[in-house]
């Protein structure tokens, strides 16, 4: 792990999601906090919402944790926290079974402060959905015959263009 010197409301939001404790996540976020993530089909609105979403994470992933990887850049009440999420995939995502296999995640929370700066206001967390899915076993690694076929299925490289 890399030692980081993260602000307050991102040390404890990293803090709580590895206690999967609901009450700090609602300590370390507006109750009216937005929260997006590839996972969820719409933004998500209100501290309720978000601890809904981090629960099906806790179900899916019971020894996950987030782990800083760098430096938090930060402009007034902007930041972006570069992580990790360590863990093993032990029940369902969505329509996904649980595989047993242990995911490395890398990801970048984009947040916004509320006006006093003490808690998460508005947060986007990028990851790579579909390296997730190859490590996952839900879709194939780049470069392989399965991939191969995977873009054929879906339209890419079924004819060949004249030139």
């Amino acid at each position: 792990m890399v030692a980081v010197d993260l602000p307050g409301p991102v040390a404890a939001f990293l803090a709580a999601y590895d206690a999967q404790d609901t009450g700090a996540v609602r300590a370390c976020c507006a109750p009216d906090v937005h929260y997006e993530d590839p996972l969820t089909p719409a933004p998500l609105e209100g501290v309720d919402a978000l601890t809904d979403h981090l629960r099906a994470a806790w179900a899916a992933f019971p020894d996950g944790r987030l782990e800083p990887t760098g430096a938090v850049p930060r402009t007034g009440a902007v930041l972006a926290a570069p992580c990790k999420l360590v863990a093993t995939h032990r029940g369902p995502v969505g329509p996904l079974p649980a595989t047993g296999r242990f995911l490395v995640a890398h990801a970048l929370l984009y947040a916004e402060l509320d006006a006093d700066g003490t808690r998460l206001w508005r947060v986007r967390a990028f990851y790579d959905a579909y390296g997730a899915a190859t490590q996952l076993g839900a879709l194939p690694r780049p470069g392989t015959a399965g991939q191969r076929a995977l873009m054929v299925l879906q339209g890419f490289g079924a004819a060949r263009r004249r030139l």
